[in-house]
């Protein structure tokens, strides 16, 4: 009898998806019709930071407009050439916080750990577009160095697991990182930082699913939406898969010009969010990283913003307006009266 030949393991859906992702300026153009103006787009953008976005995300924004909200967070511009003063290449002192190899410890209680460095996106306005991800990613060795670190110190009870995109390793990379974790008695909550659910939801799969069901772990997983166009029938079915394992969701946006720095649109989104069981969480100040200054709301707008929002909608759908300052004991919450800014 001759044997079966065996064919080669097939990839998950997600990773084919992620395979796919558009990679070159005008191709993205040309499938939202603005081919004719790609020379004006396009102009003096040869940033350094590659174009990445995965073709469902591309699918939501609007064929032949320049300003389309999802677009502008993706496509390379000009602006971000511009030197600005107080605009830095570490604007959240990440270099300075880390306490191991791809360890952060900038708050008591809780350790981050840079799982890896790869994103499906490219968010222009990316904090960590310039952290050095060969040098400094926790998966290293095995993890090793990082248990080593979380196990020697038994003040830390949350870790967080940030990229990069922790999503973006494979589910039996993740399960290596969580048994190791597992062995650690004081660590008693798991927190995840990603976008995929939103940007490439399909990586919600019925693999990651078992494996979060299966953690030890309080678990919370913190999605990234910044305009309500972001969020369609796609991602409302992940995150409902994500509830189902009793994951926490919460929600963090950046405050950006041009994308969201509208009350209907905040407004928008926070409902949207909640519509899916996601809690909005943080809306975040730009952090003042080199490269994204053409983003920045200044304070007195932001702030007005958030005034405005919460004076239409219940309190828990106003998120609250934070900056992250480099060597503070928190997130630094930004108010519209008294003090304005008070730890969070």
């Amino acid at each position: 009898m001759i044997p079966a030949k065996r064919l080669p393991a097939q990839p998950a859906r997600w990773q084919q998806l992620w395979r796919e992702a558009i990679t070159e300026p005008r191709e993205l153009l040309r499938l939202l019709d603005l081919e004719h103006d790609a020379e004006s787009l396009l102009a003096n953008a040869d940033t350094g930071f590659a174009l990445r976005v995965p073709r469902g995300f591309v699918a939501r924004m609007r064929r032949g407009d320049p300003a389309d909200p999802l677009l502008l967070q993706v496509l390379p511009q000009g602006a971000e050439l511009g030197e600005v003063p107080g605009f830095t290449r570490d604007a959240v002192g990440d270099l300075v916080a880390l306490a191991g190899r791809g360890v952060l410890h900038k708050y008591e209680g809780r350790a981050l750990l840079i799982a890896t460095g790869s994103c499906a996106i490219n968010c222009r306005y990316c904090f960590r577009r310039h952290f050095p991800y060969s040098e400094e990613t926790a998966a290293a060795a095995g993890w090793r160095d990082a248990i080593a670190d979380l196990d020697a110190d038994a003040s830390i009870t949350e870790v967080i697991l940030s990229g990069g995109d922790p999503l973006s390793l494979s589910t039996a990379k993740l399960a290596e990182l969580t048994a190791a974790l597992a062995k650690i008695p004081h660590v008693k909550r798991l927190r995840i930082h990603t976008r995929l659910p939103i940007v490439l939801p399909e990586r919600v799969d019925a693999e990651l699913l078992a494996w979060l069901d299966r953690l030890p772990f309080q678990r919370v997983v913190v999605v990234h939406a910044n305009h309500p166009n972001e969020i369609d029938a796609s991602v409302a079915a992940a995150c409902s898969r994500l509830l189902d394992t009793g994951t926490t969701l919460l929600n963090q946006s950046v405050l950006l010009r041009r994308v969201n720095d509208d009350v209907d649109v905040l407004r928008s989104l926070s409902e949207r969010l909640f519509d899916c069981g996601v809690l909005p969480y943080y809306l975040h100040q730009l952090d003042r990283v080199e490269g994204t200054a053409h983003f920045e709301v200044d304070d007195v707008r932001a702030i007005a913003l958030v005034d405005a929002l919460a004076a239409r909608l219940p309190g828990y759908l106003v998120p609250r307006l934070v900056r992250e300052v480099p060597g503070a004991a928190s997130k630094m919450r930004v108010y519209g009266s008294g003090p304005m800014e008070m730890r969070v």
